[in-house]
């Protein structure tokens, strides 16, 4: 009897954690890809399946990573080389449909958002897989501003093969797409599942969450870190086909005295973004997990006086940002959807 009974607990408890003791089980694999952890969650599907999915995902997240690595040898970086030189060099179409979306979303972005100021990135020390403290000089940070690297600067052509050739006419131009693949890499995910007959799916890319479907018979709850603490600042429930992304100073920085460097360099100037700790934006559609990658970096460097004419020029209603006082800036759209779990916050809506 004692025994039934603890069987029956033990089922109980499985239950709880599986949602429903061996049927519609919840099984997740990370791994660590773009310089961040990543993880794929898969729900209501047989473990072998669900496994197979996931491997198949990571094997894409890893050939992108290959790829489009900016200092390690690429095909990005061979194009940079190219374009050092003033050469056109041939591209796949995979990488020309990437140039091409990120020039549109810099275009819209009023030039904030733009992957082509590659030596600035690495003049700060960014293009390493450690960071370490490093002050450039002033002259060399203005000559590199000065240069003007635009993505509008890279013109894409056929050439004789039916092929596609990329070039820049500004010899200045350094591609990193450090701030555009983890997107580009959610909605290649979600494809890919979906494919292989996945229905409930969770996507999460250093903190770059997309969503399919559900988890069982709720959506996926997912937290928002807290840029100064350990754990969420925040949750939310995350519907099916949408995607929340964040860009901080809290992951990839370095301290020089007292001040903190992050890599989200203000292309006018050509320095680290000051006053600003996150910016967090919602986003849903087709390119879902792209726009919540490349849109929040515009906001982020527009700063507390900019970031709401920001989101409105790009069409970002569900937004926030965390001033360095851990004043939470938040849209009244963002601030419904939001639990917020530090009770010590403070709520500015704009």
């Amino acid at each position: 009897m004692i025994s039934r009974i603890l069987l029956a607990a033990s089922c109980w408890l499985l239950a709880i954690l599986l949602s429903a003791c061996g049927k519609e089980p919840l099984y997740q694999e990370q791994g660590y890809v773009f310089g961040t952890l990543v993880e794929v969650s898969i729900y209501g599907d047989n473990e072998a399946h669900a496994k197979q999915a996931i491997v198949s995902v990571m094997h894409e997240f890893q050939r992108l990573h290959n790829e489009l690595h900016a200092w390690q040898p690429s095909e990005l970086s061979e194009l940079n080389k190219a374009f050092a030189r003033g050469e056109s060099r041939a591209v796949t179409p995979e990488l020309a449909g990437m140039i091409e979306g990120a020039t549109k979303l810099s275009i819209k972005s009023n030039g904030l958002f733009n992957p082509s100021i590659g030596n600035l990135i690495q003049l700060w020390g960014f293009q390493a897989d450690e960071f370490k403290p490093v002050q450039p000089d002033e002259r060399l940070i203005a000559q590199r501003v000065a240069t003007n690297p635009q993505m509008s600067d890279i013109t894409l052509s056929p050439n004789s093969r039916g092929g596609i050739l990329a070039k820049s006419s500004n010899s200045a131009v350094q591609l990193d797409l450090g701030g555009y693949a983890k997107g580009y890499a959610l909605d290649r995910a979600a494809i890919l599942l979906k494919q292989q007959g996945i229905h409930n799916a969770l996507i999460n890319i250093g903190g770059n969450i997309l969503a399919i479907g559900q988890k069982g018979n709720r959506p996926w709850r997912v937290g928002i870190q807290h840029p100064r603490k350990s754990g969420a600042l925040a949750a939310l429930d995350l519907h099916d086909g949408e995607a929340i992304g964040t860009s901080g100073d809290y992951q990839r920085y370095f301290l020089l005295g007292d001040k903190r460097y992050c890599h989200l360099i203000d292309p006018r100037n050509g320095y680290p973004m000051q006053g600003v700790q996150a910016v967090t934006i919602l986003t849903r559609g087709v390119h879902a997990g792209l726009l919540s990658d490349g849109s929040s970096k515009p906001l982020f460097i527009s700063g507390i006086s900019g970031w709401r004419a920001a989101a409105t020029k790009m069409g970002l209603n569900e937004a926030m940002l965390v001033d360095d006082q851990g004043v939470i800036h938040i849209t009244g759209e963002l601030k419904k959807r939001l639990e917020f779990t530090d009770k010590e916050v403070k709520l500015q809506v704009e």
